[in-house]
């Protein structure tokens, strides 16, 4: 397929043709867009009707889908013996390609994940709000519902086992203080083989994989064999791994009459937009996880816990699979989904719709719990919809300010003088978005600051490739603002919208600053501030859009004022440039460890020669 083939929506006779030559069985369907990118993979049990259905005017498609098809420019299919084979082979292909439409669960960076990147030699342990399978090796656990017993349970788990407490080691040649604590095996310096240490790793794995009481009857019988050699240290640190493992375990039991088996209970609460999910991990009759999702609601309840116990199960490793799953409503392939479960479990997994006694209200439990999560998010995204409706009328917008960004400058008298750019998509924080520059304007240097030229500079890089590429679509774009807010009074907002008139961007994009002192909205072309009240909506959403602007901006700030100050000794040496500075701390760590090494463990870093090391030694040595 070439790079210009329409999409098949604006090409109706070759999409009933290609519609035509699928077949009424089951398979797998891939669906590309105009770049030839698969962008959406679907399975069932009749390949043509389902295909069929995402065209017809008459069915309910959800934003998201309705956005896919408007590109879909091809269609593939895989025809296979069974839906249970679909279904496998759909889990793959998701997995390989990673579709971007293939998200049912939406990526709103709510809930946080452990992951653990087995990819790596000495794998690290951290929490993350963005899941990004870019290294198939690593693995994510969650979405937990807490993100502070999240971190706490972590924080614990590294006070248990010996693991490598910072990203980056403090010391060049030696093990920092948690080494001789025994907090650390001496990972920056390779005190513990990596086989040694992704052992300590895949125990702390069990206990994200609801397996802590497996772990401890390990380390008992390891505690036990310790203590019959007479290795009586070996016993005693793990007889205080079991006491801490004991300690993260005593939550609470869920009373059940078979409380050694494991099981999975599902259930959700929806409006209509959104379906919030709870699923609780039940070990050995005790609540050891509660995970969340947030998915659009528009299909029937059993069709969507069908599709997140799918993607759910789809990266778990054969021993995070329970052998029972209870599910709030019938599943529409239950049978088919156990199957494929049952098949990588290796021992019969059973899906359940409970209707009566303690399963029962073990469901209506985690629903309630579900409940309790829509009724929040529901009065939150109230707040959010009457903050962005005040705004849109005190600014005189036609409709909901869908993005909205805020611009400010960080300096200390004209030094280090840097910006920011934050984003709020629908009144909420979109981290994903942020982004920061560099003040480059020669006239802005120590001693001498100009706001004003620093947000005309920012602005105009923002947005220039609007001119360099006329073609470039504006309105429905989702990189381009609804509103653009400007952290000062009126001289700072008129700086903007004079790069912006020089631009020819004005008419398009809608620009105001936020004053300080009195909270006062500024438009362009009136010289007096809106009448409005600091308490209101509106102007509440523009102060936390300003506030974090102002924080995003300062760290940043901070950050290059603690980098220049690094390299300050540095900038007097002749010959040694910002790169090579840059490859000295990044091998020395910091200037002290640069004056304590040699010329030859100097010229070990790349870019240093013998002759700069030479150099550097005699700046720091001088005779």
């Amino acid at each position: 397929m070439t790079q210009t083939a329409k999409t098949l929506v604006k090409d109706t006779e070759r999409l009933e043709n290609r519609l035509a030559e699928i077949p009424p069985e089951p398979g797998v369907y891939l669906m590309r867009d105009e770049g030839d990118r698969i962008i959406y993979i679907g399975k069932s049990r009749k390949l043509r009707s389902r295909v069929r259905s995402y065209f017809r005017d008459g069915y309910n498609k959800s934003d998201r889908i309705a956005t896919m098809v408007k590109q879909v420019a091809e269609i593939e299919f895989i025809v296979t013996d069974t839906e249970a084979e679909a279904l496998a082979l759909e889990a793959n292909l998701i997995k390989q390609h990673q579709p971007y439409f293939n998200v049912l669960l939406k990526d709103d960076k709510k809930y946080p994940y452990v992951c653990i990147t087995w990819s790596e030699a000495y794998p690290r342990i951290f929490i993350t709000r963005k899941r990004q399978l870019g290294k198939e090796k690593d693995k994510f656990y969650g979405p937990y519902t807490d993100a502070g017993l999240l971190r706490e349970i972590l924080r614990l788990s590294k006070r248990i086992f010996a693991l490598r407490q910072r990203p980056q080691p403090l010391f060049k040649d030696r093990p920092c203080l948690n080494y001789d604590l025994g907090r650390c095996p001496g990972v920056c310096q390779k005190l513990i083989t990596p086989e040694e240490y992704r052992k300590t790793v895949q125990k702390v794995a069990m206990v994200f994989q609801g397996r802590t009481q497996e772990l401890i009857e390990i380390l008992t019988q390891q505690m036990e064999k310790a203590a019959e050699a007479l290795n009586f240290e070996a016993a005693a640190r793990i007889r205080d791994q079991i006491s801490g493992l004991k300690s993260l375990t005593a939550q609470q039991k869920v009373s059940l009459p078979d409380d050694t088996v494991s099981r999975d209970a599902i259930a959700l609460a929806a409006d209509e937009q959104l379906a919030y999910i709870q699923l609780f991990q039940i070990r050995a009759g005790q609540l050891v996880g509660r995970l969340a999702f947030v998915a659009d609601a528009h299909a029937e309840p059993g069709a969507i816990l069908q599709r997140v116990l799918e993607e759910h199960y789809q990266t778990a490793d054969s021993v995070e699979i329970p052998i029972e799953i209870l599910v709030q409503h019938e599943l529409p392939q239950a049978e088919i989904l156990a199957d494929v479960l049952t098949g990588r479990k290796g021992r019969k997994v059973t899906i359940l719709a409970p209707q009566r006694q303690t399963k029962a209200e073990l469901i209506e439990m985690v629903e309630r719990n579900a409940q309790y999560e829509l009724q929040r998010m529901q009065k939150l995204g109230d707040r959010n919809q009457q903050a962005m409706e005040d705004l849109a009328a005190i600014v005189d917008l036609p409709d909901l300010p869908h993005r909205i960004e805020g611009y400010d400058i960080s300096h200390i008298q004209g030094s280090n003088a840097v910006a920011s750019q934050v984003v709020f998509i629908d009144g909420l924080p979109a981290k994903q978005h942020y982004r920061h520059y560099k003040i480059k304007n020669p006239n802005v240097t120590a001693g001498h600051s100009d706001d004003f030229a620093s947000l005309a500079e920012v602005i105009q890089r923002r947005f220039r490739k609007y001119i360099e590429d006329p073609q470039l679509q504006r309105a429905g774009n989702p990189d381009w603002p609804d509103l653009v807010m400007i952290d000062g009074g009126k001289g700072q907002l008129s700086s903007v919208v004079a790069i912006l008139q020089d631009m020819n961007l004005l008419e398009d994009l809608r620009v105001v600053s936020l004053a300080k002192r009195r909270e006062e909205i500024f438009v362009p072309g009136e010289s007096q501030p809106l009448e409005t009240d600091a308490e209101q909506p509106g102007v509440q959403l523009l102060r936390r859009l300003r506030d974090e602007a102002h924080r995003f901006a300062v760290s940043f700030h901070r950050q290059q004022r603690s980098d220049k100050l690094k390299r300050s000794r540095l900038d007097e040496i002749p010959g040694l440039g910002h790169y090579r500075q840059k490859q000295l701390l990044g091998h020395f760590r910091s200037v002290d460890y640069i004056r304590q090494a040699t010329p030859a463990q100097l010229a070990e870093v790349p870019s240093i020669g013998p002759h700069l090391a030479q150099e550097i030694y005699d700046y720091f040595h001088p005779a």
